[in-house]
């Protein structure tokens, strides 16, 4: 953890909001992104993430800087949220809303291809088994170095490695596949 952000999470724990905020924006997106390609529904991500930073916030004085990063305390609740929500929606299959209606500046085009890119990519990793998952989640989406990850899910960096290099190699087998197939 860099000192500024050392800083920033002691005087969030003495209850300086300006310093949460500034945590909050720092992290928001990668912890999004990982939320999102994990359950795959933008509002429930959306949704989630806004949970991980109400209970950060709400917990943040039991937070111990020198035992794990702030970011992997705050995908340790993310991972926890994620895992409470497919639980939940697991006892109470629903579809999701379209999304289409959205209005958006954005090129059509161009959003609908990156929607099947991430729809192809999320189906593909739920086909990996969880722990890998989960490594490639943080590792790649989340963009976290592989010393952060294996403190966030209480691992080696070796067992995070070998994790890495089967779920990739799993990803490429399940790409070239959909190629050929």
């Amino acid at each position: 953890m860099s000192s500024e952000e050392e800083r920033l999470v002691r005087e969030a724990i003495a209850g300086n909001q300006a310093a949460f905020t500034v945590l909050y924006n720092e992290h928001f997106d990668k912890v999004y992104r990982y939320v999102y390609f994990r359950i795959s529904v933008r509002s429930e991500a959306e949704d989630i993430t806004q949970e991980v930073f109400l209970k950060a916030l709400q917990s943040i004085g039991s937070f111990k800087w020198r035992e794990v990063p702030f970011a992997a305390w705050l995908f340790r609740i993310a991972h926890n949220l994620v895992i409470d929500h497919m639980r939940k929606k697991s006892k109470h299959k629903t579809a999701p809303l379209e999304e289409a209606w959205a209005v958006s500046v954005e090129d059509p085009v161009a959003m609908t291809e990156q929607r099947f890119e991430m729809a192809d990519l999320a189906a593909a990793l739920k086909r990996l088994p969880p722990a890998q998952q989960e490594v490639i989640s943080l590792r790649f989406i989340a963009g976290m170095p592989i010393a952060e990850v294996a403190r966030t899910l209480k691992k080696s960096e070796g067992t995070v490695k070998a994790l890495q290099f089967n779920g990739t190699a799993s990803l490429r087998k399940v790409f070239s596949e959909g190629r050929n197939g």
